[in-house]
């Protein structure tokens, strides 16, 4: 398991970025309980190892005009993995899609969409997704509003795991 790389400071910087990623090294130094300099190279090392894949602002979608969010479901003629990587690649040009994953099940892959107004939308999935090669299906669902969005991992199940197996 990765995260017995990992000691619990380790783990309590990744929690405490992962709730703001904006706080100054002295500040999370102090909610960890060590000094500054020390912190710093953890933050970085853990940057360098892959633990932490960036920084960004979370931004409302909507403040900034696109009232359009679409979960789209999208079944591929062939699930070779030319093929697969042939569509993920073409989903990572699409500006709408936000989010692409491969699925094991019914579909192929999930693509989280957002769009200005509807008819942005319509346009995409006409013009883009549905024409593109090697597309089956697609079945959209419009989002009527969100009930949770938490980013990252839920780190006190973490804790309470590694407590238990320890």
């Amino acid at each position: 398991m990765a995260t017995t790389r990992l000691d619990p400071i380790d783990r309590k910087i990744l929690a405490e970025l992962q709730a703001d990623g904006r706080m100054t090294n002295v500040e999370l130094a102090k909610r960890v309980g060590i000094s500054a300099p020390p912190c710093l190279r953890r933050v970085r090392t853990l940057e360098e190892s892959g633990y932490i894949k960036g920084y960004h602002a979370d931004v409302d979608a909507r403040e900034l005009g696109f009232e359009v969010q679409v979960f789209a479901s999208v079944g591929l003629v062939s699930q070779a993995e030319s093929d697969l990587s042939a569509f993920e690649e073409k989903c990572r040009g699409w500006p709408l899609v936000r989010e692409c994953h491969m699925l094991n099940g019914e579909v192929d892959f999930i693509l989280k969409c957002v769009a200005p107004d509807l008819s942005t939308f319509q346009q995409f999935l006409t013009r883009d997704l549905t024409a593109a090669e090697n597309v089956a299906s697609v079945k959209t669902s419009l989002v009527i509003r969100g009930a949770k969005d938490d980013p990252g991992v839920p780190f006190e199940v973490l804790e309470e795991r590694l407590a238990r197996d320890a």
